[in-house]
């Protein structure tokens, strides 16, 4: 019994070996999902139907084994396909080392060709932006290449009817401002909402916000198979959060849906396990 355990016990560790290099090194290094919806967007023309909207969450550049070979995988699938709105995240940073401008440079040189391809390309900050102290200068350098940072405001995209894009502050340093961000979006204008925080989800009025796409959570990063697709998470003591994918009917106001995206980066560890990077893509067909 004894020999049968002591053989059991091996063969577990070496499972978890192989789990942990596969978590550190393939999953999160050479596995890109492409997320691909059909979303009914209320008041959208139907001339403006099939218009194709990009996103992309989380690169956390400065954390420890960062990911950023995948996020110009990422930038490079979206600019080859060509969508006709890219919305970014926000956490373009996870930390200030090796140093502000460093990490600034190094978020420009990856968004670069976003910024070069001519597609209306749109932004908000997320958390660790902030708590870095580079919102400013992610702002400054985001915005001098041509890609406006949201922060509780709302912009019509050109070239797409009179489609806009809502973007919504932080939740967390409690920089969201809902009314705000909604205040300037025509009654019957379509609209897709950025936040980088699901959390600020419930608070949208009913049927202000048909679709909206936010990150933040990584999709926990490491995701049990077999459980649903969609679960809460206690990020705080108070703050429970939509994880990964559809939030679950009934969730937020009525005619209200939001898409969490799994991001690409990292946070605490370099691992990703049944939770790999992600870019979503949605096709808007006007309906309800």
């Amino acid at each position: 019994m004894k020999r049968w355990l002591g053989r059991i016990g091996a063969l577990l560790g070496v499972l978890l070996v192989l789990l942990a290099v596969y978590g550190v090194f393939v999953e999160p290094r050479l596995v890109l999902d492409e997320e691909r919806a059909e979303v009914p967007l209320p008041q959208l023309a139907a001339e403006d139907a099939g218009t194709e909207v990009a996103v992309v969450s989380d690169w956390q550049i400065g954390a420890f084994f960062d990911n950023d070979g995948m996020v110009a995988d990422a930038v490079g699938t979206i600019v080859a396909a060509d969508p006709d709105v890219v919305l970014l995240g926000g956490d373009f940073v996870y930390s200030d080392d090796p140093g502000v401008e460093e990490q600034v440079d190094r978020v420009v040189e990856l968004v670069a060709p976003l910024a070069e391809s001519g597609i209306p390309t749109f932004a908000v900050l997320g958390n660790h932006d902030h708590a870095t102290g580079m919102a400013e200068e992610l702002t400054r350098a985001l915005e001098g290449v041509g890609i406006p940072v949201l922060q509780n405001e709302a912009v019509p995209v050109e070239g797409t009817g009179d489609l806009h894009v809502v973007g919504i502050g932080p939740s967390r340093p409690g920089l969201a401002d809902v009314d705000a961000a909604l205040a300037d979006v025509p009654d019957d204008a379509p609209r897709v909402v950025l936040a980088h925080n699901p959390t600020v989800f419930p608070e949208l009025p009913a049927g202000s916000a048909p679709l909206t796409v936010s990150g933040h959570t990584h999709c926990g990063q490491i995701a049990i198979p077999g459980l649903p697709r969609w679960s809460y998470i206690e990020l705080t003591e108070q703050e429970e959060v939509v994880t990964d994918g559809w939030a679950p009917e009934g969730y937020g106001a009525e005619g209200n849906r939001m898409f969490v995206t799994c991001g690409i980066g990292f946070s605490v560890i370099p691992v990703r396990v049944n939770a790999p990077p992600q870019v979503a893509f949605f096709e808007l067909q006007p309906g309800s």
